[in-house]
């Protein structure tokens, strides 16, 4: 065993043997000096850790000194008892207390006995009790939190054994603290206890054995039991003070001093109200020479105060300027610059009150709504919409960038309406002549005393928010199928999985992949069909995925099984659907043109050909459409995705459907035939 160890060891047994065996009143007067100076150092400790494990032995500790301080009860007790004197400290300290008055001394006591029984003891003996309870109840929380951290991979194995020890020694420790709070509080009853037996037993012992009359024997034996009762509660009361303090310490980051001057001192305006109040104080009776030097010593504190965070202030802003910069100079920072956003907006000066709430603007809560429509139309999570000004731009220009990518752009007059004619013109409507920029239609900007008059007019009268959030949504929807990818395919994926997980299991990965289904989806979007009944389209993908790979079939089998929403979305709920139909020689000629390779099929036409297609379709779309009707071209399903591939080269906007995808009941018209 090392020297420290036996130092200890025979220091314990020695505080045992005090109780049995005599000690000399010099020794006894070292060993009082001895418990006040541990006391204090305790205090001074526990005033400077930063949590309360930082002094876990501080139960033990408390069991040893307050064990001390009754052998050392014992012993003056003894001394007081058999040769009326306990030692130089016991008698100064009963005698310079009370001021040679024994009342007063006595009084005291009393109180220092009351403070520490009353007040610091049962206040420390509860916070230790609810502090051990409630570290109970959160363990199982926090171990939870530990191995959420671990699994998420924010901390190692290693880390996660030393939190899960730190919990435990707490659990422990407030445990501890619990019972050890007990130690002081039988302390303190004790204490009372042997001031009784000193005081009555040392007066009839002083009168009937050392012979001292009534006022020598009271005298006598008053000042030593005081004096023994305040060498012993002084140090009690350190202990008190410091068990108090380690159990209050919480949610701390600090020792007491850094947390008192962080804290108390945190406001100094509070210090400046506190002077002005005191300073009023001093126009009372009270008067100005006893409350404005104080009420100038809060100011003063006030001020420095001021100054200091005002110091720590620019430091943190010198300190952020400077990460910033370092931040900038490291290779690292270019990483964050290739990230791009989806969907980006972009406006000039001129259009910031747009998107400024405290000057009216609505736009956000217009895409808001793009995105809880697409959502519904379309069944596909729009990402979030980045939206930034840019002083590149004209004051009244905006644009919209799919993956860093402009695909559209506009103008904006922001006190004006745009007016689109209903088919003829009415001259009496003037204003500026522009173009409609979701849908390309001829219109006008019309100032709001030509509102009313365009409105009776016929006109289609729209604000500058209204035309942003139109070509905002068809530019959504022109461009949907590039805004779903692996990512958002495997988000649409797990949704559905939360309600039909067997569809899931039995399609993923057995059958197809995240990426054979996102290719099928993004096909379905290029051609506006929605892929919000995405149970459906798993159904059907599960169906055949057994027997192809290739995401065109697959498309195909998809939009069969969709029959029903394709009849509803072309036929807009009629019972007549009319169509631009194909010619026989047109489909043979598509059919025969078709070529197999590893990488799936494709459509191989000669220019003339292609072109006599694209001017044959060309006259019966514009012919549809002058006729107020949606054109719907209407093929085979054998050559139905290669007609596509035909005409979305020019004409994207044109739906082609095929014979099965139509519901039975739908009754077919053909206005037109497509034929070489």
């Amino acid at each position: 065993m090392k020297l420290k160890d036996l130092v200890i060891l025979f220091g314990v047994i020695g505080i045992v043997l005090m109780m049995i065996i005599p000690i000399p009143v010099l020794l006894l007067d070292v060993l009082i000096i001895l418990n006040i100076s541990i006391a204090l150092m305790i205090l001074l400790i526990a005033m400077n850790t930063r949590e309360a494990l930082d002094f876990s032995i501080f139960p033990a500790i408390l069991l040893i000194t307050t064990l001390f301080r009754l052998a050392l009860n014992v012993s003056t007790t003894r001394n007081i008892l058999s040769h009326a004197e306990a030692g130089e400290v016991v008698a100064t300290f009963g005698s310079w207390v009370g001021g040679g008055e024994i009342a007063i001394g006595f009084i005291v006591f009393l109180i220092l006995v009351v403070v520490q029984f009353i007040v610091i003891t049962k206040g420390s003996e509860r916070v230790a009790e609810v502090a051990a309870r409630f570290t109970l109840d959160a363990m199982p929380g926090k171990q939870m939190s530990i191995d959420a951290d671990l699994n998420a991979g924010l901390i190692n194995e290693k880390q996660a054994r030393d939190r899960r020890s730190k919990i435990e020694r707490e659990a422990d420790f407030y445990g501890a603290m619990d019972g050890a709070s007990k130690f002081v509080k039988g302390d303190a009853i004790a204490s009372i206890i042997i001031l009784v037996i000193n005081l009555v037993g040392g007066f009839v012992i002083g009168m009937a054995i050392h012979g001292f009359d009534f006022q020598k024997s009271l005298s006598t034996f008053s000042i030593l039991t005081i004096g023994d009762g305040l060498v012993s509660q002084i140090p009690a009361l350190l202990i008190s003070t410091a068990a108090g303090l380690i159990v209050t310490r919480a949610a701390s980051d600090g020792n007491l001093a850094e947390d008192v001057t962080a804290q108390l001192f945190k406001y100094p305006k509070l210090l400046y109200i506190a002077a002005g109040t005191i300073g009023l104080l001093g126009l009372t009776p009270i008067g100005p020479m006893r409350t404005w030097p104080f009420a100038l010593m809060l100011a003063f504190g006030g001020w420095r105060m001021q100054k200091v965070i005002n110091k720590q202030h620019e430091q943190e802003e010198m300190l952020v300027e400077e990460q910033q910069i370092e931040e900038v100079r490291s290779p690292e920072s270019v990483i964050s610059l290739l990230q791009i956003d989806p969907i980006e907006f972009e406006f000039g000066y001129g259009l910031i009150p747009l998107a400024d709430t405290q000057q009216g603007g609505d736009l956000l809560d217009r895409i808001i709504m793009i995105r809880r429509q697409c959502a519904l139309e379309l069944g596909l999570v729009v990402p979030v919409i980045r939206i930034r000004d840019n002083i590149q731009l004209k004051p009244n220009e905006y644009v919209i960038k799919i993956k860093g990518n402009t695909v559209a752009r506009g103008d904006l007059l922001l006190n004006h309406y745009l007016a689109m004619s209903p088919g003829f013109e009415d001259d009496s409507v003037v204003g500026i002549e522009t173009t409609e920029p979701a849908f390309g239609l001829p219109a006008i900007w019309i100032d709001e005393q030509m509102k009313e008059r365009a409105e009776l007019s016929g006109y289609t009268v729209v604000d500058p928010p209204s035309v942003v959030a139109t070509h905002l949504t068809e530019i959504i929807k022109r461009h949907a199928h590039e805004l779903i990818g692996r990512q958002e395919a495997k988000l649409l994926v797990e949704n559905v999985k939360e309600s039909y997980p067997a569809l899931i299991d039995e399609l993923i990965p057995s059958i197809l992949t995240i990426g054979d289904i996102q290719k099928v989806l993004a096909k379905l979007l290029r051609e506006k069909i929605s892929i919000r009944d995405l149970v459906t389209i798993f159904e059907a993908l599960a169906d055949h995925g057994n027997y192809t790979k290739d995401p065109d079939i697959l498309t195909e089998y998809v939009r069969q099984a969709l029959s029903r929403q394709i009849t509803q979305q072309f036929s807009s709920g009629s019972d007549t659907l009319k169509v631009i139909t194909v010619g026989p020689q047109l489909e043979k000629r598509i059919a025969e043109s078709v070529q197999q390779s590893d990488q799936g099929s494709y459509i191989a036409l000669d220019p003339v050909s292609t072109q006599q297609i694209y001017q044959k379709l060309n006259e019966q779309v514009n012919r549809q459409i002058q006729s107020g009707q949606q054109p719907v071209v209407l093929a085979s399903p054998t050559i139905r995705m290669y007609l596509r591939q035909i005409v979305e080269r020019t004409m994207q906007d044109v739906p082609v459907l095929s014979y099965s995808e139509l519901e039975p009941n739908i009754e077919v018209q053909s206005i037109g035939v497509v034929n070489l």
